[in-house]
C-alpha cells in the first residue's frame, strides 16, 4: 500500500476506543458467571439443565449467529447493525439483572448471545474501513484482540469482585454503561459502511450456518460435561459437520455467498486462517485443563485461581506489543512463525509440571504460552481482514470469529479426550481394592469424580485414590501439552512457508 491512502486521526482512534469496550464485554460475559452459579442457585433454584442452559445459551447463539452478523451488517451497514446490537445488548442484560425466575434468565442470556454475535463482527469490519493504512490498521486491531481476548480472562475475576459488595445481578448491569456510552458516540465517530452492491440475503445460507456450528458447539459441551464418550455430544457433533459441509457446497456453488469459500485459495488468507484456528485449538484446550489442574490438583479456590490468569493475560498484552511493533521491519511469516514457537515452547514448559508444582511455575509457563498466541493473533486477525475485500469485511470477521469458536470446541474435545484418556488408564490401573463398581467407574471417568468419591471412603484409601487421581489427571494434562506443543511446531513451519512472500509494512503511527 502506498503512503498517499489517507491517515487515520484522532476521531478514530477515539472511536476505536468506543469500539474495544463492547469487544471486551462480548467476550467477557462466555465467564462472567462462573463465579456466580452459588448465588444464583440460592436465589433462583434453577434445575441442573436451566443452570446449564443459562451458563451456555450466550456462548451457544453467539457462535451460531457469528456468520450471519457478519454477512448481515455487510448488508445492511455495519455500524447500524452494531447500535442495533448494543440497544439489544444493553436490554437483555437489564432484563437478566433482575429476572425473577431461571427460564426468564436463559431467555435474557439468549438475548444477549444475539446482541453478542453482532458486536465482534461488527467492530472488527468497522475497523477496517477506519484504518486505511496497513501500519495503522494492525495497531488498532492489536488493540481491539487485547481487548477481545483479555476478557473471557477477566470474566470470573469481574464477577468475583462485585459479587464481594453486590447480588449476582450486578454482573449484567456493568454491561449497560458501555452499552449507552456506544449507542450515544457510535453515530457521532464511527463512519457507516457496508457493500456498495449487496446481494439479496439468503437466508438457506444462514439457516444452514446455523445448523452447522450450533450442533457442533453444543456436542463438544456435552462431552465435557459428561466427562467421558456421550452418544448425543458425538450425534451433534457429525450432524453439525454434515451441515456445514452443505454449507460449504452451497456457498461455493452461488453468484453472492453468504460467505465467499474462494478467499481460501488465497494463500495468505488461508494459513492466516488456518493458523488462527489451530491456535485457538491448542490454548483453549490446554486452557480448560489449565483451570482444573489449578482448582482440583493445587485445591486452589475458584477466585484464586481467576487471580493467577493475570500473568497470562499479561503475556498476551506483551506478544501484541511485541508484534505489532516488530510487523514494520519483519516478514509477517516470521513474526507468525516465531509466534506459534514461542506458544510451542510455553506448552513443553507446562508438560514439565507436577502434582507438587507451586502455581507460580505453571502460571509462568502458562504466560509463555500466551506471550506466542498473542504474538500470533492480532497478525492472523489483520490478515484475514485485511486480505479480503473491503465490501466483504463483516462476513469476513465473523467467519474469522466462526473459526475461532469452532477452533475451541474442537480444541476442547481433542485435547481433552486425550488427556481423559491417559487419566482412565492410569486410575484403572491403580484404582484402591475394594471400591464398589459404580464407584470405580466414577472415579476413572473424571477427576471431580474421584474427589467425590474420596470423600465417601476412609481416610487411608481416600488419599490413596485422591493421590492416584491427582498424578492421572497430572500425567493427563502434561501429555495433552505435549500433544499442543507438537501441533504448534508443524503449524509453525507450514504458515512460515504460506506467508514468505508477504513484505513488512512500514510504520506509521499514530497521532
Amino acid at each position: 500500500m502506498t503512503r498517499s491512502e489517507p491517515r487515520a486521526g484522532r476521531r478514530e482512534w477515539t472511536g476505536l476506543a468506543v469500539l474495544a469496550l463492547p469487544a471486551l464485554l462480548a467476550s467477557m460475559d462466555l465467564s462472567v458467571l462462573f463465579m456466580a452459579t452459588p448465588w444464583l442457585a440460592a436465589d433462583l433454584t434453577p434445575t441442573g439443565p436451566q443452570l446449564l442452559w443459562i451458563m451456555d445459551v450466550y456462548g451457544f447463539l453467539m457462535a451460531g449467529l457469528l456468520l450471519t452478523m457478519g454477512a448481515l451488517g455487510d448488508r445492511i451497514g455495519r455500524r447500524r447493525l452494531l447500535l442495533i446490537g448494543a440497544a439489544a445488548f444493553g436490554t437483555a442484560s437489564v432484563l437478566a439483572a433482575y429476572a425473577p425466575s431461571a427460564e426468564l434468565l436463559v431467555l435474557a442470556r439468549a438475548l444477549l448471545g444475539v446482541g453478542g454475535a453482532t458486536l465482534a463482527p461488527s467492530t472488527l469490519a468497522l475497523l477496517r474501513g477506519m484504518f486505511v493504512d496497513d501500519a495503522q490498521r494492525r495497531a488498532a486491531i492489536g488493540i481491539w484482540t487485547a481487548a477481545f481476548t483479555s476478557g473471557f480472562a477477566l470474566g470470573p475475576i469481574v464477577g468475583g469482585l462485585l459479587l464481594e459488595r453486590f447480588w449476582w445481578g450486578a454482573l449484567f448491569l456493568i454491561n449497560v454503561p458501555v452499552m449507552v456510552l456506544l449507542l450515544v458516540l457510535g453515530p457521532v465517530l464511527l463512519p457507516e459502511s457496508r457493500d456498495p452492491h449487496p446481494a439479496r440475503f439468503d437466508p438457506v445460507s444462514a439457516l444452514l450456518s446455523m445448523a452447522a456450528v450450533l450442533p457442533v458447539v453444543y456436542g463438544v459441551k456435552e462431552l465435557v460435561h459428561a466427562g467421558a464418550v456421550a452418544w448425543t455430544g458425538l450425534l451433534a457433533v457429525v450432524s453439525g459437520l454434515a451441515f456445514g459441509a452443505v454449507f460449504v457446497l452451497r456457498q461455493a456453488r452461488m453468484a453472492d455467498p453468504l460467505v465467499d469459500v474462494g478467499l481460501f485459495r488465497n494463500s495468505a488468507f488461508s494459513a492466516a486462517f488456518g493458523g488462527y484456528v489451530v491456535m485457538v485449538v491448542a490454548s483453549s484446550g490446554m486452557g480448560y485443563l489449565a483451570v482444573q489442574y489449578l482448582q482440583v490438583v493445587l485445591d486452589i479456590r475458584p477466585f484464586t485461581a481467576a487471580l493467577w490468569q493475570l500473568p497470562a493475560i499479561a503475556g498476551t498484552v506483551l506478544g501484541i506489543g511485541l508484534v505489532t511493533g516488530l510487523a514494520r521491519s519483519v516478514r509477517p511469516a516470521l513474526l507468525a512463525g516465531a509466534g506459534l514457537l514461542v506458544a510451542a515452547t510455553g506448552f513443553l514448559l507446562v508438560s514439565r509440571v507436577g502434582v507438587d508444582s507451586a502455581p507460580a511455575a505453571v502460571m509462568t509457563a502458562y504466560a509463555v504460552v500466551t506471550l506466542g498466541t498473542g504474538m500470533v493473533a492480532p497478525l492472523a486477525i489483520d490478515l484475514i481482514v485485511g486480505t479480503a475485500p473491503p465490501h466483504k469485511a463483516g462476513s469476513v470477521a465473523g467467519l474469522g470469529e466462526a473459526g475461532a469458536e469452532f477452533g475451541g470446541a474442537l480444541g476442547i474435545t481433542v485435547l481433552g479426550s486425550i488427556a481423559a484418556a491417559v487419566y482412565t488408564a492410569q486410575t484403572r490401573a491403580a484404582l484402591p481394592a475394594g471400591l464398589l463398581p459404580a464407584a470405580a467407574d466414577a472415579a476413572t471417568e473424571t477427576l471431580g469424580g474421584a474427589v467425590a468419591v474420596a470423600e465417601q471412603l476412609p481416610d487411608a484409601p481416600a488419599a490413596a485414590l485422591r493421590a492416584t487421581a491427582e498424578h492421572a489427571f497430572t500425567a493427563g494434562f502434561t501429555t495433552a501439552a505435549t500433544v499442543g506443543s507438537a501441533l504448534l511446531a508443524v503449524t509453525a513451519a507450514i504458515v512460515t512457508v504460506r506467508l514468505w512472500n508477504l513484505r513488512p509494512v512500514p510504520a506509521a503511527p499514530a497521532p
